[in-house]
């Protein structure tokens, strides 16, 4: 397959960037890894009559600690943030997920932004940001704006992102110091999409847990955070019973389509399992143990 013609524009600055894009409007869509968009215009099911290329946006390749924070540019590569100090140390939940994405040469090409700003409800990394309670920067020719991952993601490949404006970096929280984490999914091949996935963080006060974060994707239109299954939680000394009952809340209000890999219901099930699997494995490292 072949994409529909359409007009390519490649800019070096973010200042450039955004004025092609200001020129554009709703007509513009950026490129950078193309790990995701590519495909879909190959298939003829993405269609844009503009592409702006950022990828010679080198100020936007940055991994780098800011006020406090875990900052990525727009142009940074997923492979380079997988093995970046900083990702490692302040996020791993991020770099756990990342070994999730697809395949090594696709890691070395695609961005941790881009596959943020696509907002494909069965990608990783839009999950990973709402968990982590990450923000976006969104900059127009206008200036720039910051959003909440939770707010960000709308529906399928809809966000908030208005036309003229770039998602130029993601800003991450670091984990708090002795939290757990855990991303898991299953897929019928190690890189294929999703059939449901979970990402969880943990933190304890003692034994009880004093914060928790658990959200789902590829099992609803956007990452869905599953805020019945965090309350239950909260203030308990998990055992496998609760760890039950806490997968079990998250999967209540479920409804997901049906496609060539499982019905509704057994979608439904995979998710209880990882949600199981993933809350249990945040609280064997909150606990002290593997923290690989």
């Amino acid at each position: 397959m072949k994409p529909a013609a359409f007009e390519y524009h490649r800019v070096g600055t973010t200042a450039e960037a955004v004025a092609v894009l200001d020129q554009l409007g709703e007509d513009g869509r950026v490129l950078a890894g193309g790990q995701s968009l590519v495909p879909l215009m190959n298939f003829r099911l993405a269609q844009p009559e503009h592409l702006v290329d950022i990828n010679g946006v080198g100020e936007l390749g940055y991994v780098r600690h800011d006020d406090g924070m875990l900052a990525l540019g727009a142009t940074a590569r997923q492979a380079h943030v997988a093995a970046a100090e900083p990702a490692r140390s302040d996020v791993p939940l991020l770099v756990e997920a990342l070994g999730f994405v697809a395949h090594p040469p696709i890691r070395h090409r695609g961005t941790v932004v881009g596959s943020i700003a696509h907002a494909d409800p069965a990608a990783e990394l839009p999950s990973v940001a709402v968990a982590c309670h990450a923000s976006l920067t969104l900059t127009s020719r206008a200036g720039s704006r910051d959003v909440a991952a939770e707010d960000f993601f709308l529906g399928p490949f809809e966000t908030l992102l208005a036309p003229g404006e770039l998602v130029t970096e993601v800003r991450f929280p670091p984990s708090a110091p002795g939290a757990g984490w855990a991303f898991v999914e299953f897929a019928r091949r190690h890189g294929d999409f999703a059939i449901a996935g979970a990402a969880v963080t943990l933190a304890l006060d003692g034994d009880r847990v004093a914060d928790a974060s658990i959200v789902l994707c590829a099992v609803g239109p956007r990452p869905l955070r599953a805020d019945r299954a965090e309350a239950l939680l909260l203030g308990q000394a998990p055992d496998a019973e609760l760890i039950a009952e806490a997968a079990e809340r998250a999967v209540a209000d479920l409804a997901p389509g049906a496609d060539i890999h499982g019905g509704t219901e057994y979608r439904i099930g995979v998710a209880r399992v990882q949600v199981r699997r993933a809350i249990t494995l945040a609280l064997e490292r909150a606990n002290g143990g593997d923290r690989r």
